[in-house]
């Protein structure tokens, strides 16, 4: 079966939690009734925004509170959810985490950011993950990995040798940038030969506007629907065999020569 994905836009509201898990409710009901998808991603850090001087304050004790609350509506709609990142509090530390959950609320994988980006000082308030963001969803392989990642594209190939066919990429982008999110989306799915399914947020906070943008990308490196900068949802539905076919045409992981690199 081919996987029906929704990518939600969220305008993160900075520093409040409350507000941005009963906004996230709000527009999974919604997109459930209107898309009817099998997986939701949602965006980078989307319970708390940046605002990370307060991360000991406002992050999730071992992700916890959000991991219960896709659970719980995972379950209820039948819906398995890439659940965009989370600042996660665990031994005196906050990781920067993705959390993979199943149609039957279970946590399938855990992914917390590897490159963390120093311009908005990730570094002073979160450490590194240490592990690779494959998974399978409908057993499809898949990986993901979180905005500044997409710009080493040596990390998204040490999933792609393994077999990942979808690349979820989930950030908080600035507009400054916008150029770069889109050339580097592009490049990843044509030089991996994968569907890059990437879903930004939009708005702003105190220090930065975001770039919004969301967009799935198909093997070839065609845009196949693309959010504009407002908050929002799309939807497209991915013919994994293409990713079979594409890779079959143009041979690159059976030509590449990693002796040499």
């Amino acid at each position: 079966m081919n996987p029906v994905i929704t990518c939600i836009q969220l305008d993160i509201k900075f520093g409040d939690p409350a507000f941005n898990y009963e906004q996230a409710e709000k527009k999974i009901s919604q997109v459930i009734l209107t898309e009817n998808p099998t997986i939701i991603v949602l965006p980078e850090l989307w319970t708390t925004g940046y605002d990370l001087t307060r991360l000991d304050e406002i992050g999730d004790i071992s992700g916890k509170t959000t991991t219960r609350f896709l659970s719980e509506l995972a379950k209820k709609h039948c819906v398995h959810f890439v659940g965009g990142s989370i600042a996660k509090k665990q031994d005196n530390s906050v990781t920067n985490t993705m959390l993979i959950i199943n149609n039957k609320g279970e946590l399938v994988q855990e992914y917390s950011k590897l490159h963390l980006f120093k311009l908005m000082d990730e570094h002073h308030h979160l450490i590194s993950g240490q592990t690779k963001g494959l998974f399978e969803l409908d057993g499809v392989k898949s990986a993901g990995v979180i905005c500044y990642d997409i710009r080493f594209p040596e990390w998204i190939r040490a999933h792609t040798t393994q077999g990942a066919e979808i690349l979820y990429v989930v950030a908080e982008w600035p507009l400054p940038r916008l150029h770069h999110w889109k050339s580097l989306l592009i490049s990843r799915a044509i030089e991996n030969q994968c569907y890059v399914v990437a879903c930004n947020r939009a708005g702003s906070d105190p220090n930065n506007e975001f770039a919004g943008h969301s967009m799935i990308i198909d093997p070839w490196g065609e845009i196949l629907i693309e959010a504009d900068e407002k908050p929002g949802f799309i939807t497209a539905e991915l013919e994994i065999e293409k990713v079979k076919s594409v890779r079959k045409q143009i041979p690159i992981f059976d030509d590449r020569l990693p002796e040499f690199y």
